[in-house]
């Protein structure tokens, strides 16, 4: 006899999964393209407390868990950009481990790492594994029944020093998709391929100024282009959205302290605000920041976000001879290094001023220098800050 499972939406779900294996990326031979920093340990300690350990505190093997890996893209990444660490990733869904297995063999995920287990079993299930230095599980709590339950089954794998990355889904960017899932269940449509015909349908039978039809095709038709994608989107048999509020009480609950947004800009307020309500809005306490933001934007679907068992207090290099007396590492997700024209830690297009790449260059020619013994002049501080500014460049704390 099957035990129980420990979520009463796992049967389903993992049926779900095995019908339309997610996400739906192409499988190709070599590693995967472009850098993502969320996935590389290194850039995720820097963003999140403002400076990496030394190489010498740093440890000999960093323990991964990739909690929800479907088809084994994040755990691709998780593999190439921490080379060395010792990574289990988990599904419940067996054709998406099928799929991750012959994605991470084809890109050689398992040569960059000490060791690679990939295994059929549910996050809720792992008691023993941990503790984990970093734990990766984006787009997997919303699709239990008792996310709550989900979250503390990570915390009690996480090390005290260690860090979840989480993404869930936000109530406001996804009303029209929340409409659409639920005609389309009133329709008795179904989580399958017929699910899947009607679905696409839908869109192309709606008239064209339609709220529904005109937010998928300007906003999502390239994303569900893959069959799988587009189920996991409309036809999921369960899923669980959040407001800000709601969200902070989920890790609250969980016994979590928040660490940060994995996607700061986001919440700026300054794309969409300026004058006097800016400045009214920067008067405001930071998480009051944040729920103008959700308020403004209609448009946020999903929230990406680091969680920690510990309160986190973040380094700010406000101190120009602190700045000075840190030893500088360049941002290894820089697809196109070295060059002065590359894409960044976001994918996103960056092109570097001569101070800029010559700071990068020389903090790579001379690993152990401090910055001021870098010997590149006055302005020193000033590219620094900026590299800072756009995850270019990560610190090492002073040493006394």
């Amino acid at each position: 006899m099957n035990p129980k499972p420990s979520d009463a939406a796992t049967p389903v779900v993992s049926a779900f999964y095995d019908r339309f294996p997610y996400p739906g990326d192409p499988l190709q031979d070599g590693p995967p393209p472009g850098y993502n920093w969320r996935w590389c340990h290194e850039s995720v300690l820097a963003a999140v407390h403002g400076a990496v350990p030394s190489h010498a505190d740093i440890k000999p093997s960093l323990r991964i868990l990739d909690a929800g890996c479907g088809t084994g893209v994040s755990t691709d990444y998780l593999c190439h950009l921490n080379p060395g660490a010792q990574i289990l990733a988990v599904d419940i869904s067996a054709g998406a481990l099928e799929v991750a297995r012959e994605r991470l063999k084809r890109s050689g995920a398992g040569d960059q790492v000490d060791a690679l287990r990939q295994e059929q079993r549910s996050l809720l299930d792992l008691e023993g594994e941990g503790p984990f230095d970093y734990i990766n599980s984006v787009g997997v709590l919303h699709h239990l029944r008792e996310p709550l339950e989900g979250l503390k089954a990570l915390s009690s794998l996480l090390s005290d020093t260690g860090l979840i990355h989480l993404f869930l889904y936000a109530d406001g960017g996804r009303w029209e998709i929340h409409r659409t899932q639920s005609a389309l269940f009133r329709l008795g449509a179904g989580s399958g391929a017929e699910g899947l015909r009607l679905g696409r349908e839908l869109f192309q039978v709606l008239p064209e100024g339609n709220r529904l039809r005109q937010n998928h095709e300007q906003r999502w038709l390239i994303d569900t282009a893959a069959d799988s994608n587009f189920a996991d989107m409309y036809l999921h048999p369960q899923e669980t959205s959040y407001d800000l509020s709601r969200l902070f009480s989920l890790i609250d609950a969980a016994g979590l302290h928040f660490a940060g947004f994995s996607n700061s800009s986001v919440w700026d307020l300054n794309r969409l605000l300026s004058g006097e309500l800016l400045e009214r809005a920067a008067m405001l306490p930071e998480r009051e920041q944040w729920l103008l933001v959700e308020d403004l934007d209609p448009e946020i679907s999903h929230f990406e976000f680091f969680v920690a068992k510990q309160p986190v207090h973040s380094n700010t290099w406000e101190d120009d001879s602190a700045l000075l007396q840190a030893i500088g590492r360049r941002q290894s997700c820089l697809w196109g290094w070295p060059s002065s024209s590359l894409l960044g830690p976001d994918l996103e297009p960056i092109t570097l001023s001569e101070s800029e790449l010559a700071l990068l260059e020389a903090i790579e020619h001379q690993p152990e220098t401090r910055l001021g013994d870098l010997n590149l002049g006055p302005e020193t501080v000033s590219v620094a800050r900026g590299l800072l500014s756009r995850r270019l460049l990560l610190l090492e704390a002073c040493r006394t």
